[in-house]
């Protein structure tokens, strides 16, 4: 049987990560700790999941030390690329390039997650 596959994101502040991917139409499904400072926080915004996690569990857990340079890029599509990208800079979000429309047929521009992954958001044209 298939079962459901996520990336979990290696942060070093989960409440601030969980913050920006809320901004993002994602919502918590589960923490644990189930008090205090979460450890982990899943989350999920319509068919997607992603899990949050302290930077140093791989390196409790595995003996692996996370890198400090971007570690991936998130795709997401949202509605009005413009409007979303607008919102986030409100927020004091960094927005790493301004939305333009792509020969490929959308529009698209980059913010920067918390730890300066890039998450690039897109509308169809």
């Amino acid at each position: 049987m298939t079962r459901k596959a996520f990336p979990v994101l290696y942060v070093s502040d989960v409440r601030r990560s969980v913050e920006f991917y809320t901004l993002l139409g994602y919502q918590s499904t589960y923490q644990f700790p189930l008090e205090g400072d979460p450890h982990y926080v899943g989350l999920e915004r319509g068919d997607s999941s992603l899990g949050i996690a302290v930077a140093d569990w791989p390196e409790a857990q595995l003996g692996i030390t996370v890198g400090t340079g971007p570690r991936f890029e998130l795709f997401v599509y949202v509605d009005d690329v413009d409007a979303e990208v607008e919102r986030f800079r409100a927020a004091g979000h960094p927005v790493l390039q301004e939305p333009a429309t792509m020969p490929w047929g959308e529009r698209q521009g980059y913010l920067a997650d918390p730890e300066g992954n890039p998450v690039a958001l897109a509308t169809p044209v």
